[in-house]
């Protein structure tokens, strides 16, 4: 997979451990003020991989979100464009190496604004830890290992 600085928001970061809601995570990418043709063509990949196991107190869920805003600073209230969300995640499941990898939809269905970036929506109880790498790429790995058939 290759992976390019200035297409990353998260490289290991602190999730929020605020509370539950909506917060944003990492860095935005500044798309100009213009936003065209993202991927310029081809299909691009959202890439979300848990660093460091995600913990809370009590039975939190965290969904993951693809935005755009109009400020570098995302809304957090439904005034930012939602291109992409997860389906909420029991903490149990995000433990080191757990990843989502899913197409970043074209344009064409929704349109972009200046500044992407990535949101956790926490539900039900506080996060008490976790760090997460979240950044897009061309060409996301693969491969994967498969049990040998037997015919």
């Amino acid at each position: 997979m290759i992976m390019d600085e200035r297409l990353e928001f998260a490289d290991a970061t602190a999730l929020s451990t605020a509370g539950t809601g909506l917060a944003a995570v990492g860095d935005v990418i500044d798309l100009g003020a213009t936003p065209q043709d993202l991927g310029n063509g081809q299909p691009l990949y959202l890439v979300i991989q848990v660093d460091t196991a995600v913990t809370s107190a009590g039975s939190a869920t965290v969904s993951f979100q693809l935005v755009s805003d109009g400020s570098a600073t995302l809304a957090a209230n439904g005034t930012e464009t939602l291109h992409y969300a997860s389906a909420a995640i029991p903490k149990a499941s995000l433990v080191a190496g757990y990843e989502i990898v899913v197409a970043v939809p074209l344009e064409g269905s929704v349109a972009y604004e200046r500044y992407l970036g990535v949101q956790q929506n926490v539900g039900t109880a506080a996060l008490t830890a976790g760090k997460i790498n979240a950044f897009l790429t061309f060409d996301p790995k693969g491969w994967k290992a498969y049990p040998d058939a037997a015919n």
